[in-house]
């Protein structure tokens, strides 16, 4: 299959056989990144096209900057895998994915190089003009997948995004090195309303008042894309201000 790329910025189309239909929307609603996890950009373009490995994304951006589009943006590709988000549960068909070259935590994580961020806003302001994607929908894989995933992880410079118009962002609350917050084991109305609010923002948590560990990796997903300057998993009270802000900043629609 070979295909005219969805956007102007593409340098490369490498088609990918993994892909299907979208089922049951008309057109993506959600922008969702993600970092590759292997040792180099075309390991994960040439794994991304393979049929054997079922697994696929709409784009893959290099470390220069170079953009591939392996599937195009009218069809469901492989990438979100088990997730959910504001009830959702097929986030491949709702969504566009991009994968962001970086070996990941387990390959040292570097930085993410500064020709690769404005590779990664310019696409992603294209994406979301042309298909209205609200800033509230353009998430990390661990927001959807917070047990199973960290990607593209709490060195992905959010902020940069956000000034560029991308994504749904406040400044988070400084921490205090005094303040560990509460953690595993912990139960109490302080939970019960911290997962409130988080399931109110989209994550995947029921507010059982317990905080087990699901709840510590919702809070640790949070971490990673809305509080970087310490993923711990634990709720203080600069996470907890950090959520209010963006639960406020919300639409009104989406806030209730």
């Amino acid at each position: 299959m070979t295909f005219e790329p969805d956007s102007p910025l593409v340098s490369e189309v490498c088609a990918s056989p993994n892909h299907e239909p979208r089922r049951g929307y008309e057109r993506p609603s959600i922008l969702l990144l993600h970092y590759t996890g292997v040792p180099t950009a075309r390991g994960a373009v040439d794994w991304l096209v393979n049929p054997q490995s079922k697994v696929s994304a709409h784009y893959v951006i290099d470390e220069a900057g170079r953009i591939y589009q392996l599937v195009p943006e009218s069809l469901r590709a492989w990438h979100a895998g088990l997730s959910r988000w504001a009830g959702e549960t097929d986030i491949n068909s709702a969504s566009i994915g991009i994968e962001i070259h970086n070996p990941g935590h387990d390959g040292g994580y570097p930085d993410f190089p500064d020709a690769q961020m404005e590779a990664v806003v310019a696409l992603c302001r294209d994406i979301i003009a042309r298909h209205g994607i609200r800033p509230e929908r353009v998430l990390a894989h661990s927001d959807v997948a917070p047990v199973r995933k960290k990607d593209p992880g709490e060195k992905f410079d959010w902020a940069r995004l956000a000034r560029a118009g991308i994504g749904h962002w406040v400044e988070p609350e400084p921490f205090s090195s005094r303040d560990r917050g509460i953690g595993m084991g912990y139960g109490g109305p302080l939970v019960v309303e911290v997962q409130e609010m988080l399931a109110r923002y989209g994550y995947d948590v029921e507010p059982t008042g317990d905080f087990e560990e699901k709840t510590e990796f919702v809070v640790t997903a949070f971490q990673r894309h809305f509080r970087q300057a310490r993923v711990d998993g634990r709720i203080d009270q600069s996470t907890i201000t950090t959520l209010e802000r963006l639960l406020a900043a919300l639409p009104a629609n989406q806030a209730a």
